[in-house]
């Protein structure tokens, strides 16, 4: 394994960047955190502070900045994709060069920009199952015990140097499959979840009916584009997760904040349009959970 230590971005150090960013300059790597003034100038003096069962508690030093202003070896892309656009503006495309780029973000539609405005750099599809909080600037709060990265490129020694940061990092081939994977179980539990204000034990028991109708229009979707995924597949990992779990979006909704209802839906409906595969219950889903920013809602 290549032992030189990488030089990392990180753009939007909050929950999933932060826990990454943490890990990765415990072992040894530079990592830039960027991110608006105030948390910038946070992260240089106190750090990456990370509570977590599975890593410990620790402290790890970085470097923040506003603005990517020297090549680096690699950059995770962990913001919410609600405000996508404005942090890219943090990454010229000039100072980027030829680096990895690794978007952690929900959906479908991020690839195509990132590798329009990055045409020298290799923009690697990836995903993230883990639970981790920003809880205030530079304080992560890990909560699962386990993070696993997936990829879909041939980075076998990068991802070597993140296991050994301790990322569980699983490299695939099939960057469609991989992608619709994630979506096809996340698209029904943030609608759901969302729309009915409910946990995972009362959609699945309460409104089983609509989930199960939800699974088979999305999934016939994901096969029309290309993936291998089936309603019984999804349905069985949503029977085994906890009956508490609510999803991301239902904690965005519950806050006030911008829900990523066009990423993760919206991407649902485009591809279901461009495959010729209708989805009425799912577009009335992300109709209503789209009402549901407004605060009289």
């Amino acid at each position: 394994m290549n032992t030189t230590p990488l030089t990392v971005a990180v753009l939007g150090p909050g929950g999933v960047g932060g826990l990454i960013g943490a890990l990765l300059a415990r072992d040894g790597h530079r990592v830039i955190c960027l991110a608006g003034e105030a948390t910038a100038a946070a992260l240089s003096q106190g750090g990456l502070r990370v509570e977590s069962a599975q890593y410990g508690d620790f402290t790890a030093a970085v470097e923040a900045d506003t603005r990517l202003r020297e090549a680096v070896d690699a950059v995770f892309v962990t913001v919410k994709q609600t405000s996508l656009d404005e942090a890219l503006d943090r990454v010229p495309a000039p100072a980027l060069g030829n680096a990895v780029v690794i978007p952690l973000l929900n959906g479908l539609d991020h690839l195509g920009l990132l590798r329009d405005r990055y045409p020298s750099a290799e923009v690697a599809a990836g995903t993230i199952r883990v639970e981790a909080t920003r809880t205030a600037p530079g304080r992560i709060n890990h909560t699962s015990p386990f993070a696993n990265l997936e990829l879909a490129a041939s980075l076998d020694e990068f991802a070597e140097q993140l296991r050994h940061a301790g990322l569980d990092v699983t490299l695939r081939s099939d960057e469609t499959a991989m992608l619709w994977d994630k979506l096809a179980f996340l698209a029904p539990l943030a609608l759901l979840t969302t729309r009915h204000r409910a946990d995972v034990g009362t959609i699945r028991s309460d409104r089983r009916p609509e989930l199960l109708t939800v699974l088979d229009e999305i999934t016939a979707v994901a096969q029309a584009a290309g993936a291998p995924v089936t309603t019984e597949t999804v349905l069985s990992f949503f029977d085994r997760v906890p009956d508490t779990m609510k999803s991301s979006m239902q904690r965005d909704a519950e806050a006030g904040r911008p829900l990523e209802v066009d990423a993760i839906g919206g991407a649902i409906l485009r591809a279901g349009a461009a495959h010729h595969v209708e989805t009425p219950v799912t577009a009335r889903l992300v109709a209503e959970v789209a009402r549901l920013t407004t605060p009289e809602a």
